[in-house]
């Protein structure tokens, strides 16, 4: 995760929004990125941490076996990113901060089509939420990118409540 919070790091120093992306096997980076094209005059919602670090591993690794990736984000995959990685055959998934807004990660599986219903994924959120936390507060104090969403409320709160517990 820390290499994903270095990720997200310098997709802020960019003017990005501080999502940064790790693929591992077995403890091994396999991939990694951030989040690209949300502060340009090009922003789309395609150029997320998880596709752009996906489409790199499978142009490097095209025969790797995704069943066995972990998925590091410092935000909780969106719903396009989290069935993106799922029918890639990614089935473990670490975040660091939860996306109130557009986490993708509730979805119920077991209620939806055949090619869904089977799938079992193992979900871990939390991991150095508050490094996450204070990138993602830090994005909002400065960019115009999400402002007045429900997520940026919210980390707005979060981190002055976190801030406010620790003195």
């Amino acid at each position: 995760m820390e290499v994903a919070l270095a990720e997200a790091q310098l997709a802020l120093e960019a003017g990005e929004f501080p999502v940064g992306c790790v693929l591992a096997l077995d403890g091994k980076i396999l991939a990694q990125g951030r989040r690209r094209n949300s502060g340009s005059a090009s922003r789309n919602e395609l150029d997320h941490a998880e596709s752009i670090t996906l489409r790199s591993l499978l142009a490097e690794q095209p025969r790797v076996d995704c069943s066995k990736i972990t998925v590091y984000s410092t935000l909780e995959p969106c719903l396009m990113c989290f069935s993106t990685l799922l029918l890639s055959g990614i089935r473990r998934f670490i975040w660091a901060y939860e996306d109130v807004m557009g986490g993708g990660t509730a979805l119920p599986l077991a209620q939806l089509a055949p090619l869904y219903r089977e799938m079992h994924v193992d979900l871990l959120p939390g991991l150095l939420r508050n490094e996450s936390l204070a990138l993602f507060a830090r994005f909002f104090q400065e960019h115009s990118y999400w402002q007045g969403s429900l997520l940026a409320s919210y980390t707005c709160a979060e981190f002055q409540r976190i801030d406010r517990a620790n003195g």
